[in-house]
């Protein structure tokens, strides 16, 4: 009876322990949001550029649809200046009581080698990717050149005095445009705005030549027929927009994206992290969310804190060596 008993226990404690790892290995049981009381306040959601640019956008879409996930209000706050490093810094430093998040950008892999910031991805915990998008070569609607071929003749005619606007010097798009520059052989001037809504309003304005910013930030100007794209540095065409060609289309090889993300300061406590993952992940899945992406033509680009760690460290690979090879650090 004895060893009948001990063989009864054995089996129902094995039983147990492999419901227990199999509940772990699926993301059932209890789970991290029933192991910690958050969240209990609202949360504060860093945007390193301003209001109205396409990072902005993106963010309070994302975060409007995460609240009802997560219970509990999201206040943006735009932390603009230093190409993007005064935001970037201010979630780094934030409190790691899961209460301040923040979205980083492309620029954060583009700062330190410019000497700009004293930090970089790895001084991060990241949550998730949200979205990746291609750049465009835009330019005022009534611009002498309906072509990338057009344009890059023009420039090449009138060499030191075409101005292509940025959202900030070594931004991503400054890079772009850098990157543009330096495969078409062509010499520009690169004048700096706070975030590409600025230079996007200078662009149709007339008040420079072009930019080389994403769909998603040209979008009302081009809706309003105040510019025009001529193309997109993309694989293929984009989605809400099938007229507009590729650069590889016309001949130019050329392929350049932007991303954003969202990360937390180093430290804060796992289980409010995993809850903060699952919300997050929830919005970015959420069929509201998706369909605002899509009216700002965004294209959504998830990744898993993993997957997202992966990528930051490579992607700063890849930027540092794009960054040399145009000149912007030695």
């Amino acid at each position: 009876m004895k060893k009948i008993l001990a063989a009864s226990m054995a089996a129902l404690l094995s039983a147990g322990l492999l419901l227990s790892c199999n509940e772990k290995k699926n993301g059932s049981s209890s789970g991290a949001a029933a192991e910690v009381e958050y969240p209990k306040k609202g949360i504060t959601m860093i945007c390193p550029w301003g209001a109205g640019g396409g990072t902005d956008a993106v963010l309070r879409a994302l975060c409007s649809t995460a609240e009802k996930y997560l219970g509990q209000t999201i206040t943006v706050e735009n932390k603009t200046g230093g190409a993007g490093a005064i935001g970037h810094a201010a979630i780094k430093d934030a409190k790691n009581d899961g209460y301040t998040v923040g979205m980083i950008t492309f620029e954060l892999n583009s700062l330190p080698q410019q000497g700009l910031i004293d930090f970089n991805y790895s001084d991060y915990d990241p949550l998730i990717r949200v979205n990746a998008d291609a750049a465009t070569l835009t330019v005022k609607a009534d611009a002498p050149y309906n072509t990338v071929a057009e344009f890059v003749e023009y420039c090449k005619a009138h060499p030191g005095e075409v101005s292509i606007g940025n959202s900030a010097p070594g931004s991503v798009w400054h890079i772009g445009a850098g990157l543009l520059a330096d495969k078409t052989g062509i010499d520009v001037k690169h004048v700096a705005f706070e975030g590409a809504a600025g230079a996007v309003t200078a662009v149709a304005g007339g008040h420079i030549e072009a930019v080389a910013v994403s769909i998603a930030e040209v979008k009302s100007q081009l809706d309003a027929g105040n510019v025009k794209v001529l193309g997109v540095m993309d694989s293929k065409r984009p989605e809400g927009y099938p007229d507009i060609p590729t650069f590889s289309e016309q001949g130019f090889d050329i392929e350049y994206y932007t991303w954003r993300g969202l990360a937390l300061p180093k430290g804060v406590d796992p289980a409010k992290k995993a809850v903060l993952v699952d919300a997050f992940t929830k919005a970015e899945n959420d069929p509201d969310f998706i369909a605002k992406a899509k009216s700002l033509n965004l294209t959504l680009a998830y990744q898993n804190p993993d997957e997202f760690a992966s990528f930051l460290k490579s992607n700063f690979e890849d930027v540092t060596a794009t960054m040399k090879s145009i000149g912007l650090t030695e």
